[in-house]
């Protein structure tokens, strides 16, 4: 059995960053999307949210929106990262790499390392706009610790999207799917809304949505605001990522091409 190729990691890591850069109407996008929401959502409903549970009064809706905002990108860029592997399935470029003498562990490793990072990027440029917006981090050491936190939930959405990418051969058929797994996920994530008070079937939705532990923490460590513990965001996100690490690993090594 061959073991992990740093080379072949480094080569499709390097490989994504390329695809993404040269892609200028995807940057585009991606940075519009939620300077509209922030926009929209942010300034327009900022004046009239007001927060009664105590632990969020008098935090300004725009901030609480922003956390939410990020973990959007995380999880929109992450699972449609796995469109990547249909499209060098149906160029052929996949059954070239399929054939090269490295582990296919390596291949998929490399796949989510350089889908992370896009999406660690676009991330980042959510926090570029919103500083257009009033929004701080309060120093350093929350900046490391919220990229520490995108890097997790990117490499587990990252790790679901190969997943479903290596058992579909559709293009059209993967982002029907993936939208109709995304949208709940984020509209259950609590991105938009506080998660106190929310009827019983709605909680219990809201709380096996790994999401919805990203966003808590972002929260956590952006503004001191938090559902859960940390250590149990931060439990449930790891548990999660390498759950769909291993799972992504497995399904794409048994994909055909």
């Amino acid at each position: 059995m061959r073991g992990i190729s740093i080379q072949a990691i480094y080569v499709l890591w390097l490989r994504e960053l390329k695809t993404f850069f040269r892609a200028r109407s995807r940057i585009i996008g991606n940075v519009a999307q939620p300077f509209f929401f922030l926009a929209v959502l942010g300034v327009g409903f900022r004046s009239s949210m007001r927060f009664t549970i105590p632990e969020m009064e008098g935090l300004d809706y725009l901030q609480f929106l922003i956390p939410g905002l990020v973990g959007m990108t995380l999880l929109f860029s992450s699972m449609f990262a796995g469109l990547s592997v249909l499209w060098d399935r149906q160029f052929g470029f996949l059954r070239e790499i399929m054939v090269a003498p490295v582990s296919r562990l390596s291949l998929v490793l490399g796949r989510i390392a350089g889908g992370m990072t896009t999406t660690i990027l676009q991330a980042l440029s959510i926090l570029l706009v919103a500083h257009l917006f009033g929004f701080r981090l309060k120093g350093p050491l929350e900046f490391l610790l919220s990229v520490i936190l995108m890097i997790i939930i990117g490499v587990g959405f990252v790790g679901m999207g190969v997943a479903f990418a290596s058992k579909m051969e559709d293009m059209h058929g993967f982002q029907i799917v993936m939208n109709f797994i995304i949208m709940p996920i984020f509209f259950l994530s609590g991105a938009l809304f506080p998660l106190q008070g929310l009827p019983s079937w709605l909680g219990f939705l809201t709380y096996i949505n790994p999401l919805t532990y990203g966003v808590d923490a972002l929260r956590g460590i952006m503004l001191d605001v938090s559902h859960f513990p940390l250590i149990v965001d931060f439990a449930v996100l790891i548990s999660f990522s390498l759950s769909m690490l291993i799972i992504g690993a497995y399904l794409f090594s048994r994909c055909e091409v």
